[in-house]
């Protein structure tokens, strides 16, 4: 396996020194095997090609190097090429549910993956529209929230050929890998991250409405005032009234490189 990999990727998290330095010791190691290093803006290593983070896409990567939070590593997914598997190394994160390997043990991943004794696991991903208009692909959560606070709109979604209509502050539309994020903060399940799956959240509706688990299949959501739509806790975009925000499944997952098997590995994450 090591053979095939000759261009690599890192991203870090914003004025981390720890991650900084956990940059440098993946390119002193792999460029000392004669593979090509780039770092994604605003990193700047000795001994990689810096590269624009948006740019990322336009480029042959074997694997991309994530070192920071779970926020890094979302924001990673968004910029790499579709299906280019990532490492994401937990430096300065709170909890890193995403996260692989930490700092002790980074050299021992990178020996593994340079070994070939590394698997690759995939998750779903989505995408909302809006007529033409395309927002990036979530790996977490797509969240949709009242943007006047004084007033509480008339949510219409439509899934699987029902409409439920409700009056509420928003909705969260997760995959099963962001069902530890938004969602669970608000009393949402913890769903295996294997499934294909999503998981939809209602934020505190008038009436009592129940938390749903669907196939991974087209949502449509309808506000009755302007609304926010959120991209994995990082993007915001303005979203009319009545206009249809329709959910898809991205058909790309995304790939993350995994040194050791686990079973529940978000309950471990969380602390239980």
């Amino acid at each position: 396996m090591a053979e095939s990999i000759s261009n690599i990727a890192i991203m870090t998290k914003a004025n981390s020194i720890q991650a900084e330095e956990a940059a440098l010791r993946i390119t002193e190691i792999l460029t000392g095997r004669n593979i090509k290093v780039y770092s994604a803006s605003p990193l700047i290593i000795e001994g990689s090609r810096p590269v624009h983070a948006e740019d990322l896409r336009k480029l042959d990567l074997d694997i991309v190097f994530a070192i920071g939070g779970d926020g890094t590593t979302l924001r990673a997914f968004r910029h790499i090429p579709c299906e280019t598997p990532l490492l994401s190394v937990n430096v300065g994160g709170n909890r890193g549910i995403l996260s692989e390997t930490g700092i002790d043990s980074l050299d021992e991943s990178i020996n593994a993956i340079l070994s070939g004794h590394y698997f690759r696991e995939s998750r779903i991903r989505i995408q909302g529209f809006v007529g033409k208009i395309t927002f990036p692909a979530a790996l977490n959560d797509i969240v949709v929230t009242r943007v006047n606070l004084a007033r509480t709109p008339m949510l219409s979604i439509k899934m699987m050929g029902d409409v439920i209509e409700h009056r509420m502050d928003g909705i969260i539309i997760s995959t099963p890998t962001g069902s530890t994020g938004h969602s669970f903060s608000i009393g949402g399940p913890v769903l295996y991250e294997g499934l294909e799956s999503l998981l939809l959240s209602p934020i505190a509706p008038v009436n009592r409405m129940p938390q749903l688990v669907i196939p991974a299949n087209e949502v449509e959501i309808k506000s009755t005032n302007d609304a926010n739509l959120v991209v994995d806790g990082q993007e915001i975009f303005r979203i009319a009234a009545d206009e249809p925000l329709k959910i898809f499944r991205y058909p790309y997952n995304a790939n993350f490189i995994r040194i050791r098997k686990r079973g529940l590995r978000q309950i471990v994450k969380l602390g239980f």
